[in-house]
């Protein structure tokens, strides 16, 4: 194998594809990305069995197709330390792979890509066709509140729930859930319940971070797969059974709470400040237009805001984590916020104000204080 690529043009998909593979590896090809090289296109691969991404570049006319794989952080670093704007020749000759660049030379042992493990394709039951923006957000506004080596292993992860009209992200980790519904036509008959694991949602987080355009979301019996123009990216399904997420979401709250999120957000986060390390607790003394929020601490340190809110009805005081609180109020992209309450030992709802059709819900189980 042989060919020449731009440093500027390998570097950002060998990242990210170096991204999925793990530093203490069982299997020494794990630790490689497979490099092959058909026509001009050159394809890089790396996974750690649960999660597969390929990415893809083209190269300069003139090369000798072939595949092998390289070790990646080796690869990465080697590009990384190589000045902007330079050229890349590969060479492969038994097993070794010779870098040049410049007055560089490089020479890395290489496996043989007959070795490498790749993710059998199987026929995806259903597709969803979305912005990487759209999705990004979808994302980025639920999966704070998964769950992280929880021994209920399905909620160390995010449910996809995948409908003819609508897709759902919902997570959860037993003390808040967040869900987010995207009204969108999908290619499914029914409605289809999967489990991705943290790990790929985290990779693919990254993966479209800064993408544009649409990708394809195929959802398979045991497989997740994006297609996008650059890169395809798999990840295993976690196999268990999410818990019913419509059972906790809770039904027949009196007092209706509106508030600027901006203004409670500061405030939460003031009086974090002096609340218990370790629970994180603060107190909430809701009355008429005014929230109380209060937090002390084993050393006998108190901290108090009091912030203005929409708020006719009876006086009432619930304690919470606030760490929840913070973190879903800076997932809400919305000026004010509502926050739906029933007594101090039922969850909270917390939505958007201006949410028609309850886009993002938010449920914080109480703590007691």
């Amino acid at each position: 194998m042989r060919f020449t690529v731009s440093r500027d043009a390998l570097l950002k998909p060998l990242q990210l594809v170096s991204g999925v593979v793990e530093r203490r590896q069982t299997l020494p090809v794990l630790s490689n990305i497979l490099v092959i090289l058909k026509d001009q296109e050159l394809s890089l691969t790396g996974t750690d069995l649960e999660v597969e991404l390929i990415g893809r570049v083209s190269v300069e006319p003139g090369g000798e197709s072939g595949a092998v794989t390289v070790p990646a952080r080796k690869l990465v670093d080697i590009c990384k330390s190589l000045a902007d704007g330079s050229t890349l020749d590969f060479s492969q000759s038994d097993d070794k792979v010779v870098i040049k660049s410049g007055r560089s030379r490089f020479t890395l042992a290489t496996l043989p890509a007959s070795e490498f493990p790749t993710i059998e394709d199987e026929k995806g039951t259903s597709s969803v066709t979305i912005e990487q923006q759209k999705l990004k957000e979808l994302l980025d506004s639920t999966s704070f509140a998964m769950a992280q080596q929880d021994v209920r292993y399905y909620l160390n992860g995010m449910l996809f729930e995948v409908a003819p009209e609508y897709l759902r992200v919902v997570a959860t980790d037993g003390h808040r859930l967040a869900m987010q519904t995207l009204s969108t036509s999908n290619e499914t008959s029914g409605t289809q319940q999967l489990i991705l694991p943290r790990k790929g949602i985290m990779e693919l987080a990254r993966l479209i971070s800064e993408g544009a355009g649409e990708l394809t979301l195929m959802f398979g019996s045991n497989h997740i797969r994006a297609r996008m123009l650059d890169y395809t990216f798999t990840s295993k399904l976690v196999d268990g059974k999410f818990p019913d997420y419509n059972r906790v979401l809770p039904k027949g709250g009196d007092k209706n709470v509106i508030g600027d999120r901006k203004e409670l957000r500061q405030a939460f986060s003031r009086v974090s400040i002096l609340s218990n390390e370790k629970y994180r607790g603060v107190r909430l003394i809701l009355g008429s237009g005014e929230l109380k929020i209060l937090a002390n601490n084993p050393e006998q340190e108190e901290a108090e805001e009091a912030v203005s809110v929409d708020y006719e009805g009876d006086s009432m005081e619930i304690g919470f984590n606030v760490s929840y609180l913070i973190d879903v109020l800076t997932a809400l992209n919305s000026s004010r916020v509502r926050i739906i309450l029933s007594d101090a030992n039922s969850s909270a709802l917390l939505e958007a104000e201006d949410s028609e059709t309850a886009e993002a819900l938010y449920v914080v189980m109480p703590m007691r204080l």
